[in-house]
């Protein structure tokens, strides 16, 4: 049987591997439709996270559901309306749609947050929680900024004018701090060492592929 060291280095290995192919291949433009693995991606990464999560219980599933919910709603306001985010419109990448808003996106959200929150817990620990949310949050916007350029280029959505406003950020800061303290509330202080590896594969993914636009 496997210890729990070695799933985590073999879920990590395997997220490695995804992330590295993906790069590869957006980076040289290997084939037009290989960006539409995106959610195969995204629900792979989903689910290596959540499998170490460190108790698979009641209290993973309410915050999985919430998050996914809320994310996604947030977002299908923002398409309908453009008051939340600014004006823009999903393409195809994400899959398929309801109302404008590719249902995918609240699984991306649910990674984004848990993740996260989770890397906080284990670089500042000690800190008090009112602090890591801030900064968990602050952590998701960096992230935005990176994945901004790398979306629009490949059709993940696009935005009025080809304009990023910054409404979007702001937004993007008010809705992942009130997931993050919802992560907080139901899962405390959880560490899970995929989800840090995740949220570092995402920074180099998106930070890599920003330098092949």
């Amino acid at each position: 049987m496997m210890t729990d060291i070695q799933k985590d280095k073999l879920a990590i290995s395997i997220l490695l591997l995804l992330y590295s192919v993906g790069i590869a291949a957006l980076w040289f433009r290997l084939h037009p439709d290989f960006i539409l693995l995106t959610p195969l991606n995204l629900l792979i990464s989903l689910a290596f996270m959540l499998w170490r999560h460190p108790q698979k219980n009641r209290d993973l599933l309410l915050f999985a559901s919430l998050c996914y919910i809320a994310g996604f709603l947030v977002e299908m306001a923002g398409v309908q309306t453009g008051a939340i985010f600014g004006t823009y419109r999903y393409g195809e990448v994400l899959g398929p749609k309801v109302w404008g808003t590719p249902l995918m996106i609240g699984v991306n959200w649910v990674i984004l947050v848990y993740a996260s929150a989770a890397s906080m817990n284990h670089w500042l620990g000690k800190k008090s929680r009112l602090l890591r949310i801030a900064l968990a949050a602050a952590v998701m916007v960096l992230l935005d900024l990176l994945i901004e350029p790398v979306a629009v280029a490949f059709g993940f959505w696009t935005w009025e004018g080809g304009i990023i406003p910054i409404q979007n950020y702001v937004a993007w800061y008010v809705l992942a701090f009130g997931l993050i303290a919802v992560f907080y509330r139901i899962l405390g202080d959880t560490i899970n060492k995929v989800a840090i590896a995740l949220l570092v594969l995402q920074f180099l993914f998106f930070g890599i592929l920003n330098f092949s636009l």
